[in-house]
């Protein structure tokens, strides 16, 4: 598997082994996480990934990954897609970064690799949603280039679509 690298980030597709590490919160040997890193939701996204290797395979490079600061190499978050590309080509993401790492652009970085990521794999469209309230995660979707295309009354939903014809 490739990393995905950005000007300040590294982002690696997880594996089983660090996946069960982030749920027993003990960092792998050699692997230096930011205070407050693996978050309720890593530990989740973690979990969900396990179940799905169990059940059928490694689905990556459409899982999830780490996020990691080029500058001192420590974990800072996640970005995930939550399953494979459905038969149609569509996606869903999420994507996380710990406290002490918000406010920096790094989520929005982080989103722009793995939708650029995607779209170079033939995926069509990328869904994401926020909280209403969560102003900062849906600011970290249309910094990425999603557009807001919906809502109900909990959650704002946002996408992007290319013309597969345009890859």
């Amino acid at each position: 598997m490739t990393d995905l690298v950005t000007e300040r980030l590294v982002l690696y597709p997880i594996s089983v082994a660090e996946a069960e590490q982030m749920v027993a919160g003990r960092p792998a040997a050699g692997t230096a996480w930011e205070p407050g890193f693996p978050t309720e939701g890593d530990v989740s996204v973690a979990k969900r990934f396990l179940a799905r290797c169990s059940a059928t395979g490694d689905p990556r490079p459409f899982g999830p990954y780490a996020i990691r600061r080029r500058s001192d190499h420590r974990v800072i978050g996640g970005v995930d897609f939550h399953s494979p590309p459905d038969e149609h080509g569509h996606v869903t993401i999420g994507y996380g970064v710990v406290p002490s790492a918000q406010g920096k652009g790094y989520a929005s970085e982080a989103l722009r690799a793995l939708l650029s990521f995607a779209r170079a794999g033939g995926v069509v469209s990328v869904k994401g949603d926020a909280d209403h309230d969560n102003v900062a995660s849906q600011r970290v979707m249309t910094t990425a280039g999603m557009l807001p295309v919906g809502e109900d009354e909990r959650v704002a939903y946002f996408a992007v679509t290319w013309d597969s014809a345009a890859m």
